[in-house]
């Protein structure tokens, strides 16, 4: 059985895979936009989506509510996919989406260590998991974010970290540990070590961001753009056919903090991004303004940022009872 998504493909994938590099959106991204077009048009028997619309966006945003009980994160990465397409690649604007099945999302509290298990899960890492491990925590970054760094995006004179077209397309910037500034550097070492061997074999250059691969053509090769946590294998990239050093990939530290938390023996659902939680609410316990947690964390908007309060351990708003101060 014939399982192409349709006749037209040939011509309507490379075109929005250069859209998508156009503007500059992330390999990751791209992967997921491209699986959710032919998943919508295979749903729609491989009609070609110029001929569909609002109808079938909805239709096929309904089944993946009703019918694959999907998360309302998976929803919506799939609706950003559509209105990509339709917009972007099809030059389309929809109409209002009516009779949508909307999951709705599930307000939960974000689970949180507190500094005691943090260090026992760090206490039983080692070697690069132990360094990025201690990133998630010391500069709250979220785990591809940390992937994603750059060796210009440290900044070890003012104990800063650049975080590059972070979730939402937005650049910020937070805190480097102090204490994580010669590991770090140490680390650093073994990366320009094994740039250098690449080099040296007529490769040495990292994936770089289509406009400024345009703009830069050589900067990929540059020390100051490969990634500060490199993959141990290089990659070929399918349309160009370049052979890149990509980043580390997410998996094994998912597996990692997993297997350590359990290990020390902690009752909670730990995953990469509890560091994260961790980090942000451990900083307002210390006393620190949420509107500077918010920036550090990225936060569009405060209210986001305001969850953390909520599971402090000095009580909803981190407000002590008169009664315990008089």
């Amino acid at each position: 059985m014939d399982n192409s998504p349709s006749q037209s493909s040939p011509k309507l994938f490379p075109s929005i895979t250069e859209r998508l590099h156009r503007l500059h959106y992330s390999l990751r991204t791209e992967a997921s936009y491209i699986a959710w077009i032919k998943r919508y048009i295979l749903f729609h028997d491989k009609r070609h989506p110029r001929d569909m619309g609002a109808i079938e966006v909805a239709a096929f945003l309904s089944h993946l509510a009703i019918d694959k009980q999907v998360a309302a994160s998976t929803q919506s990465q799939a609706k950003s996919a559509l209105l990509f397409l339709y917009d972007e690649v099809l030059g389309q604007t929809l109409p209002t989406l009516e009779n949508v099945t909307k999951v709705v999302a599930k307000k939960q509290l974000p689970v949180v260590l507190s500094t005691q298990e943090v260090q026992a899960i760090l206490s039983r890492l080692d070697g690069n998991m132990w360094l990025l491990v201690s990133l998630l925590y010391g500069s709250g970054l979220r785990v591809m974010e940390c992937l994603r760094l750059r060796v210009a995006d440290i900044d070890f004179a003012k104990l800063e970290i650049f975080v590059r077209d972070a979730q939402g397309h937005k650049n910020r910037i937070t805190i480097l540990p102090a204490s994580m500034v010669n590991p770090l550097k140490a680390h650093l070492q073994s990366v320009a070590a094994l740039h250098a061997a690449d080099l040296a074999k007529g490769f040495g250059e990292a994936w770089m961001p289509a406009g400024l691969a345009k703009k830069y053509p050589d900067a990929g090769k540059n020390w100051a753009w490969q990634y500060v946590f490199p993959s141990s294998r290089l990659s070929v990239e399918q349309q160009s056919g370049a052979v890149h050093r990509h980043h580390a990939d997410e998996k094994p530290i998912q597996r990692a903090v997993k297997k350590v938390a359990t290990q020390a023996g902690i009752k909670k659902e730990v995953s990469p991004n509890t560091l994260r939680h961790s980090f942000a609410t451990h900083l307002l316990e210390g006393g620190y303004d949420i509107r500077t947690v918010q920036a550090l964390l990225g936060h569009a908007d405060v209210s986001t940022t305001m969850i953390y309060t909520h599971v402090l351990n000095k009580g909803g708003r981190a407000v002590s009872s008169p009664l315990d101060v008089t």
